[in-house]
């Protein structure tokens, strides 16, 4: 099959789309579960990467309305087993009207597109490219006294500096100064600031190289709180090591813990998020959990009782996203609406006033909202229609409004429409353009 894309035109073998709309492209990358679907949700973006840890059932939601053409461009990544299947809607046609064979080797990627014209009645496939080599470099600057850019000393960087030669890395976050990642075989690494065993290393020493964490080769995602550590395998079990005073690892104590510990005996966590001294988690039903420092109601379960073991947040199953910030909270459900709780010193729970909230509260009306990111006392968000959104504090311009006023209410960042993914620091912001 032989696909040509022109500004107005879309021509799929014999086939012609008039008045084609290509819309702008966004990166997201995603490791899916070992024996679980995923749905790829083209109001999230349009450009997915999948480490394919188990055989995968995918569907396709949100394309774009008849007559206007959607396109996804998927990387199927291999796991270090390999072999994995993946198995796609019945509306996609294929050519030859045989799906294709994926790459088995562990490591190896696979690009395949779709596109459609007909709101996702009839999706076109295509796989453009197999068996290639993702290559996925580490790239670290900023503070460094405590080894947390994980480049061998504790030298400050003010420019991007590779960390290692590797070209296999998948995820990476931060904590307050050390730093965990994922890589493409499911190993943990680890580096930065130690005092609280938040390396997960069975010690306290600092790092200032990348060290791993075990020998496992099942993780799945990780998420760092300013000293403590939470990571999903992929047989959705969930881990937490580090600081622990305020109960923050779930483990029904206050112990810090220098080992990964599984927090109970489910397998059905899907994401976790770490905030200052708490952390919050969805489970793969939709529910969100969260734990720890509650002293500004930030847990959101009406009071400000801190608690040692996963909580359940009301008794909603629809939570598809979740950010935690130093004392706050927020989260978006699967009909698009955005909710807040915790600290507002500064507003920035964006619900037009600064009282602290102990439960969720509704930002406003819209069912719009489609990411959430959480700086310590200021929040940004993306909407559908790609607009970015920011409030809370602003000492340091933070919100990128060109001034420095606080604002306790969404305000719109600029005109543009092409913001695909945001994400907040202490006092500072970033966001990825798609077009």
């Amino acid at each position: 099959m032989v696909i040509k894309i022109s500004k107005n035109r879309v021509d799929i073998g014999l086939e012609q789309l008039q008045n084609a709309e290509l819309r702008s492209y966004s990166y997201t990358a995603v490791t899916a579960n070992s024996g679980t679907s995923y749905t790829i949700d083209l109001s999230q973006g349009n450009v997915f990467h999948i480490t394919l840890t188990g055989n995968c059932t995918f569907t396709f939601t949100n394309p774009p309305a008849s007559g206007k053409t959607g396109t996804i461009a998927l990387f199927l990544t291999q796991d270090s087993i390999g072999s994995r299947l993946a198995t796609w809607p019945t509306s996609v046609v294929w050519p030859g009207a045989a799906a294709p064979t994926l790459s088995t080797t562990g490591g190896s990627t696979d690009l395949l597109r779709f596109y459609t014209a007909n709101a996702g009645t009839t999706w076109y496939g295509q796989q453009v490219a197999a068996n290639f080599p993702l290559l996925r470099t580490l790239w670290a600057w900023g503070l460094n006294s405590l080894g947390a850019l994980g480049l061998g000393d504790a030298v400050s960087r003010s420019s991007p500096v590779q960390v290692g030669a590797l070209t296999t890395w998948s995820s990476v976050a931060n904590g307050a100064v050390h730093t965990t990642a994922i890589k493409t075989d499911g190993t943990l690494w680890t580096w930065g600031y130690n005092g609280n065993g938040q390396l997960g290393l069975g010690d306290t020493t600092a790092r200032s190289s990348p060290v791993q964490v075990g020998a496992l080769t099942t993780w799945s995602k990780v998420a760092n709180g300013a000293e403590h550590t939470a990571a999903i395998k992929t047989d959705g079990t969930l881990w937490t090591w580090g600081y622990n005073t305020y109960g923050q690892l779930g483990l029904g104590d206050t112990v810090n813990r220098s080992s990964p510990v599984q927090v109970g005996a489910l397998t059905t966590w899907s994401s976790a998020v770490g905030g200052l001294r708490h952390t919050t988690a969805l489970k793969t039903d939709g529910t969100l959990w969260a734990w720890g420092a509650n002293s500004s109601g930030q847990l959101g379960l009406g009071d400000a009782v801190n608690r040692s073991s996963p909580v359940q947040v009301g008794a909603l199953t629809t939570w598809s996203s979740v950010a935690n910030g130093s004392v706050y909270t927020t989260a978006i459900k699967t009909d698009g609406t955005l909710w807040a709780w915790g600290s507002n010193s500064r507003g920035q729970l964006g619900l037009g006033d600064t009282t602290t909230r102990s439960s969720p509260v509704q930002v406003g009306a819209l069912t719009t909202w489609s990411k959430v990111a959480n700086g310590w006392f200021h929040t940004a968000a993306i909407k559908t229609d790609g607009t970015l959104w920011a409030w809370g504090y602003n000492n340091y311009s933070q919100l990128g409004l060109g001034n420095t006023v606080d604002r306790s209410s969404p305000v719109q960042v600029g005109a543009r429409t092409i913001w695909s993914s945001v994400a907040g620091g202490q006092y500072h912001t970033t966001a990825i353009q798609s077009a």
